[in-house]
């Protein structure tokens, strides 16, 4: 039987109601898929109070609260939660999320945002807890202790001293969201201020004329001064690394979401159109884990990126009247692609992941060609925004 055939078939089973045409088919045949993995995922998870991260040496790596990934397992669970307003989810995100509360005081890690957005800020959006918009303000006071004047921008790792005086990745635009909302519930306009400094100067410094974006820009602490650019998880210096253009094209037009600020909306859209008119771009619009890495048409594709993209162009097609409809058809074809037997997991298998084929870190030989946490969490989040813009 099909792939498809077996996921609308568990569609019906699980009592979904397919309404017409055929995306919101696929959506639905999706959510069925994802929500028979993470209902065997969450038992798992609750039994080890632990989350999953990927998949090594054969099996589920687990992680705790203070690593990085740590918010995306909650906030797949909102996720679900909000497309199916069924209780047990609920239950399972409440239950997941309150494992990352203590990390609203980490102030060593500038991936605060991506651990406590994607889980307390989902859980707030969908419930409206006070204890949770408590946590979001507490978390973006944190994460603006590692903000520096006078480069402008948040500092990323704290690590690799001997190579960087003062290392900020394209990465770190994805944190700026919980910035921009503890402003909004706080009234403090002190996290907003941060956060939009911390994309202007990434707008000035991290981008090539081509739109392409370097991974790593190490910034003199005392001048703000650019000292040189590198990458740590991309083939090259000079390379495009997929997920890195896929964080900076998320990362601007959520931007723009808060601000209106025209010039985040361009740049957005220059880097959507690096993206999709890439000559390296695979016919489904999955990216090799580097757009320039040497063995093309012989490397590893990462559904990670494609999912953030995906999630990132229905976004911005929203924001572009009918000049979206392009990005809206981009995302649409990046879904289908993600939702075929060659990335979307038959249920029961690939340790219960959603997607298949993900990349973490192909220089350090890192989570290569892996199920991935947070490529399920930007597949559910495009999955539910496709369905808004349809």
């Amino acid at each position: 039987m099909k792939h498809w055939m077996v996921v609308l078939s568990l569609s019906l089973l699980a009592g979904c109601q397919l309404k017409p045409g055929r995306h919101e088919q696929l959506v639905q045949a999706d959510l069925a898929v994802a929500t028979v993995q993470m209902d065997a995922m969450a038992k798992q998870a609750i039994e080890r109070e632990r989350l999953p991260r990927s998949v090594r040496d054969g099996d589920i790596r687990w992680v705790g609260s203070g690593d990085w990934t740590s918010g995306f397992f909650p906030g797949t669970l909102w996720y679900l939660y909000e497309a199916t307003d069924n209780s047990k989810w609920l239950d399972a995100a409440r239950t997941c999320t309150a494992w990352v509360e203590k990390e609203q005081y980490n102030t060593g890690i500038h991936d605060v945002g991506f651990m406590m957005y994607c889980s307390y800020g989902n859980g707030y959006r969908l419930t409206e807890d006070e204890d949770y918009q408590k946590v979001l303000i507490q978390s973006a006071k944190s994460l603006s202790t590692r903000f520096n004047p006078k480069v402008g921008c948040i500092r990323s790792w704290d690590f690799f001293a001997d190579r960087w005086a003062y290392p900020v990745i394209i990465d770190n635009m994805m944190n700026l969201e919980l910035l921009f909302k503890a402003s909004e519930l706080s009234g403090d306009d002190t996290y907003r201020d941060i956060a939009i400094s911390h994309a202007n100067t990434t707008l000035k410094n991290h981008y090539r004329e081509d739109m392409s974006t370097w991974h790593v820009i190490n910034y003199d602490p005392e001048t703000g001064e650019v000292r040189n650019r590198q990458t740590q998880q991309g083939y090259s210096d000079s390379s495009s690394w997929a997920r890195g253009q896929a964080w900076g094209l998320y990362g601007f037009t959520m931007c723009y979401r808060f601000t209106q600020y025209e010039r985040y909306l361009a740049h957005a859209r220059k880097v959507a159109d690096f993206i999709l008119n890439h000559p390296s771009l695979p016919d489904d619009g999955i990216p090799y884990w580097d757009y320039n890495a040497p063995n093309i048409p012989d490397e590893p594709r990462d559904a990670s990126a494609a999912a953030v993209t995906c999630s990132a162009l229905y976004e911005l097609s929203g924001y572009l009247g009918k000049e979206g409809r392009h990005y809206r058809r981009a995302a649409d074809k990046i879904l289908k692609s993600l939702s075929s037997d060659a990335y979307l997991a038959e249920p029961g298998t690939n340790h219960n992941f959603i997607l298949k084929h993900s990349v973490g870190s192909r220089p350090e030989n890192h989570e290569v060609d892996v199920p991935l946490i947070y490529a399920d969490y930007y597949f559910m989040e495009a999955l539910l925004r496709s369905q808004k813009v349809q």
